[in-house]
């Protein structure tokens, strides 16, 4: 309940069959207006949801205003709550059994002619986000709205009670490599140098455990100027924690007891605890993917035995040059057409696999996409091998190590879409942790990257060889693990490097020689060296989390006022040019497009 101090006693959502009689005050927007029998019904909608209100011609002042007040007119009603006759009483709506018999009718704000309205259905998102005020005002943009809220007050209150203290870190920073380029700011008071907004908080909630505060946690604003996709924005917020003294377990642990607070207080879903664990090989060697999506099955077998057994000469020239032979077992049917089988064939070799093929049972006997010649005791073998049960269709792939990986990836999840097997909205969810990823990738140029990000710890069978500078690095191991939903990361973490020689040692191996390590992480290397404990945490994507809780499909529906798929900001129209003084104050000068090009191509700008 709102104080009458207010002008506003009752939310227009709240008012019920008990509030019968009473005298109440309600304002917010008209969402629809009725003429029927010489009254006027007014639908009044607040964030709480919609109440009818009743105007008649002997209501005088109030009927003429009722008459005229189009849909979002702002106003604020005065009026006795009473009971809808039996026959008028709406059951889809909260409030449907009763109504406001007005007193006094206000017109606090009349709208100019609007671009859509809020129960418009299909408007365009671009219009939708360049009038989001309008599209805010939506039950399900505020339901979303609302979820978030309850997500974020479920991790304060879940890392609360695990002794966990909020930090707000710094905004404006150094630049620092974390795998995408850095919004720069730059500096008045220090010309020729830049702040750069942080992709996120690790080095300082490092830093933050290396000063004794050891369970941190903080709903950090992070910022990547990267390309976008539905679930990517250049500015995010993440759920980050940190953790001292800790092994991986430990920080799964904390992590898990807050996950289930959040689905059990924003879609009432109880988690099962511990959640399963799946390594990073297996879960590429099964599924095609790190990140998989287990609310279906189709898990992928190794047939290669059987393959090189087959006589069929595509898979034995796989296996002669060091590939691998996958198959996975579709619950197919028959659902599934000669054209849906096409499909899947065509979304395999999409991936670069050599080899993608069906076979299925049909007319009391096998058929497969390997040929008339293909001997059926081959595609018996194979089958079994899949472990393939009656009416079944098993796909087969062959080809390089990550080329099959990524050839069962794509097929499963095709097949899976085909097959209407994955489920419709935000549960039954499937939460797991991925772990043991390597420690190092290798880039495009040949050179070594962080699988995850320079301050990873390696596993520990491997910290003697890196030390020694011995060994295969990209074959090394790490401790670090990822969070994944629904085949979505959700979040990603590592027990961090807390030793000196480590990072250095590390650094190396990337490229970083001491002068640069010195230049860009001169400040954390000082901390390892008083005395950093053993330290581990991940980060979490709140808006990626909401998204899913949802049951969305983008970012933009859980964001209050979202950038838009190229970047921009259709409300502000930001990113904008700023005023010439602006950048003389600053020392910066800004070449036009057509110069920057044409300076790029060799030519004089």
């Amino acid at each position: 309940m709102v104080t009458e101090g207010f002008r506003r006693t009752h939310w227009a959502g709240e008012l019920r069959a008990g509030h019968v009689g009473e005298r109440v005050w309600v304002a917010g927007w008209v969402h629809r207006r009725r003429n029927h029998g010489g009254l006027v019904f007014l639908d009044v909608r607040d964030r709480s949801g919609v109440v009818q209100v009743v105007v008649r011609p002997e209501d005088g002042e109030a009927f003429a205003l009722a008459e005229g007040a189009r849909p979002e007119t702002v106003v604020r009603v005065v009026g006795h709550v009473r009971a809808r006759a039996p026959q008028a009483v709406n059951p889809h709506l909260a409030t449907g059994e009763v109504e406001i018999a007005v007193e006094r009718l206000e017109i606090l704000s009349r709208p100019d002619p609007l671009p859509f309205l809020p129960t418009d259905r299909g408007v365009d998102e671009a219009v939708r986000l360049r009038h989001r005020y309008i599209d805010l005002r939506r039950p399900e943009m505020l339901d979303n709205l609302r979820l978030r809220h309850r997500l974020t007050r479920a991790v304060r209150r879940a890392l609360d009670e695990q002794g966990f203290i909020e930090v707000e870190t710094p905004t404006m920073t150094r630049s620092t490599p974390e795998g995408a380029r850095d919004f720069l700011v730059p500096s008045r008071l220090w010309p020729g140098r830049f702040y750069a907004l942080p992709q996120s908080p690790q080095l300082f909630k490092q830093l933050l455990m290396v000063g004794g505060v050891e369970r941190y946690y903080q709903l950090a604003r992070c910022y990547r100027d990267e390309d976008l996709r539905a679930d990517r924005q250049p500015e995010f917020t993440q759920i980050d924690v940190e953790m001292a003294f800790v092994e991986a377990a430990d920080v799964q642990a904390a992590v898990e007891a807050m996950m289930a607070r959040v689905f059990e207080e924003t879609v009432g879903f109880r988690l099962e605890l511990p959640l399963p664990r799946l390594s990073w090989r297996d879960a590429l060697d099964r599924y095609g993917t790190d990140k998989p999506d287990l609310r279906y099955g189709l898990a992928a077998v190794d047939v290669g035995e059987a393959a090189a057994q087959s006589g069929l000469p595509v898979l034995a020239r796989a296996l002669a040059q060091g590939g691998a032979v996958r198959a996975l077992s579709v619950p197919d049917a028959g659902r599934l057409s000669r054209r849906d089988l096409d499909a899947l064939v065509a979304a395999g070799r999409e991936t670069g696999a050599a080899v993608v093929a069906w076979i299925r049972e049909g007319d009391g006997r096998l058929g497969s996409s390997f040929g008339a010649a293909a001997p059926e005791e081959a595609l018996s073998a194979l089958r079994a091998a899949a472990g393939a049960a009656a009416g079944e269709t098993v796909l087969v792939v062959a080809g390089p190590l990550a080329g099959a990986r990524a050839a069962v990836g794509a097929v499963r999840a095709a097949a899976a879409r085909r097959l209407g097997l994955v489920p419709e909205g935000p549960t039954p969810p499937a939460l797991l942790w991925v772990t043991d990823f390597p420690l190092f990738e290798v880039a495009a140029d040949g050179r070594l990257e962080s699988a995850h990000h320079p301050f990873t710890a390696p596993a520990d069978e491997d910290l003697p060889a890196l030390l020694a500078g011995e060994g295969d690095p990209r074959a090394f191991g790490s401790k670090a693990y990822d969070l994944v939903l629904n085949g979505f990361e959700l979040g990603s973490g590592s027990i961090r490097i807390h030793r000196t020689d480590v990072q250095e040692a590390v650094f190396r191996l990337l490229g970083i020689g001491p002068e640069r390590a010195r230049e860009r992480f001169g400040f954390l290397l000082d901390g390892l060296r008083a005395g950093a404990p053993p330290h581990g945490g991940i980060a979490i994507g709140v808006d990626r989390l909401a998204m899913l809780l949802a049951g969305a499909s983008s970012l933009r529906e859980v964001l209050a006022f979202p950038k838009s798929a190229s970047g921009l900001d259709p409300l502000t129209d930001a990113p904008a040019a700023v005023d010439p003084e602006q950048l003389a104050e600053l020392g910066i000068e800004v070449r036009p497009p057509a110069a920057v090009s044409g300076a790029e191509e060799g030519r004089s700008p």
